[in-house]
């Protein structure tokens, strides 16, 4: 007897829901009468997408992955075949060799809003009873295309704490391969300086193996940090045991339900779903093993810090000082919000000719993150400096939220390999990547900074907590997955 499922659950999730509008609508199954498999087709579109065949010559795109349950019970990872799928008129599929997702993009040069209709996805389901019901679950984040290539990180003549260079020489380090990198006191060497005034930047040991990811390979990269929204579609699909591990509400992240630096998450423990009145504010308070939970959970991976530097400069050779956008000129009057916490969240009064970012100087009130993308949406020219974007197109990588990076200088981030997540947590809801940090604390560092952080802090080469320890989540902490391209 052939298997059938019952479709009865197609939730549209829509992540990051007021930065480019990315949806997941029109769920149904298709070519039901297949012994093992089956297709999901869906409609999936967004605003301001791009590819680009000259100057950084990428693209943006949305990772899409499924989870599926069987007559209630707990919420799975669908695993999707390497055929029989189907990409909508002007668009390409590329599914990963590992199964767990795919990333959909625009098969040629062109920008603007996207409307893919009628795409689907051949899931393999294995053995299901022909009475069980499927419920399913599709999901989307936006991501940017970080291409193949050298860069360089560190600076010359800026004066950023713990920065990289190349040794004796005193210029930036050039990554010219995915080849071990020594770091050492020799000339030509990757090398940075010893921590002054507090500052964490590192051992100064190496050197750093082949496996970890230094950012030349190409890769794919979170447009925007993520937010609350996403946070809760995570947390919403966990099993009762695995919430409880999870729970950004507990002592270890804000240890309330109430809105707290502009976190409005909210769980009452036992239930069976949690809340949030602000989905498009990046997600705060959250510690290093909440957080690489739910990078398991979604196919994704923490980025290097060399990942870090070239997702701002791209292969634009370094400048003193700089800002994500490429140079050290920054916005210094106090931003006043509009639209507080609503999916229209803008600055009013953007300033024009300079770099904009979400820091001490202008972060104004409420205190706390702003949604993401609010730059961009509030900025009077579209240009690099006034949205505050990095030459590939990602968002916030200067203020708003730090953001959490691999670090080079301690020897538990040096053995990180570029694994993803499976789509799959232990049963009490744990990232189970041998690969990364096994105590979720030790070789994660933060880049570029905060609303809370003055100017010092936000600079793309600045490494004053490259290798801090942070054990708890706060108000400044954020995060934005990747992923390596096949």
């Amino acid at each position: 007897m052939k298997t059938k499922i019952t479709l009865t659950l197609a939730l549209l999730f829509c992540f990051l829901t007021n930065a480019n509008n990315i949806s997941v609508s029109n769920i149904t199954l298709e070519n039901l009468n297949e012994p093992d498999w089956v297709q999901i087709e869906f409609d999936l579109s967004w605003e301001n997408s791009w590819r680009l065949n000259a100057g950084p010559s990428n693209w943006d795109a949305a990772w899409v992955f499924i989870k599926y349950r069987v007559n209630s019970g707990d919420w799975m990872h669908a695993q999707l075949a390497q055929t029989d799928f189907i990409a909508a008129s002007g668009s390409t599929i590329d599914i990963s060799s590992d199964g767990v997702g795919a990333f959909v993009y625009r098969d040629s040069e062109g920008s603007g809003d996207l409307n893919l209709q009628d795409m689907r996805l051949r899931w393999d389901y294995g053995s299901i009873d022909p009475n069980d019901i499927i419920d399913i679950k599709v999901f989307a984040i936006e991501m940017v295309n970080v291409p193949e290539g050298s860069f360089s990180v560190g600076s010359s003549t800026g004066n950023e704490v713990g920065k990289f260079y190349t040794f004796l020489q005193n210029i930036p380090y050039n990554v010219t391969s995915e080849n071990a990198i020594t770091i050492a006191g020799g000339v030509g060497n990757l090398y940075y300086s010893t921590a002054t005034g507090g500052s964490r930047p590192g051992d100064q040991l190496g050197p750093l193996p082949e496996a970890f990811p230094k950012g030349f390979n190409a890769f794919y990269c979170m447009k925007y940090e993520v937010t609350q929204g996403q946070w809760v579609s995570f947390f919403n699909t966990l099993t009762a045991s695995q919430k409880t591990d999870n729970d950004i509400t507990g002592t270890n992240g804000k240890g309330v339900d109430t809105v707290l630096n502009r976190n409005s998450i909210s769980w009452e423990e036992g239930s069976a779903s949690a809340t949030t009145t602000s989905p498009d504010i990046p997600l705060n308070y959250v510690t290093n093993k909440l957080l690489l939970a739910y990078l398991d959970w979604s196919g994704l991976r923490l980025m290097t810090e060399l990942e870090y530097e070239k997702a701002c400069r791209g292969p634009i050779a370094p400048k003193g000082n700089e800002f994500a956008w490429g140079n050290a000129n920054i916005a210094t009057n106090t931003y006043t919000l509009i639209n507080e916490s609503q999916s229209n969240e803008l600055v009013s009064n953007p300033e024009t000719g300079t770099g904009n970012a979400l820091y001490a100087s202008t972060n104004g009130t409420p205190t706390g993150p702003k949604r993401v993308g609010i730059l961009a949406a509030s900025a009077v020219n579209k240009t690099r400096e006034e949205t505050g974007g990095s030459y590939y197109g990602i968002m916030e990588l200067t203020g708003n939220l730090y953001e959490r990076c691999i670090t080079v200088g301690n020897p538990e981030g040096r053995a990180f390999t570029a694994t993803h997540g499976d789509g799959i947590l232990t049963p009490s809801g744990d990232a189970n990547v041998s690969s990364w940090p096994n105590d979720y604390n030790t070789g994660i560092g933060y880049r570029g900074g905060s609303f809370f952080n003055g100017i010092n802090f936000i600079r793309v080469s600045d490494r004053h907590d490259a290798a801090s320890v942070i054990s708890i989540g706060n108000n400044r902490l954020g995060f934005r997955g990747v992923r390596s391209i096949d």
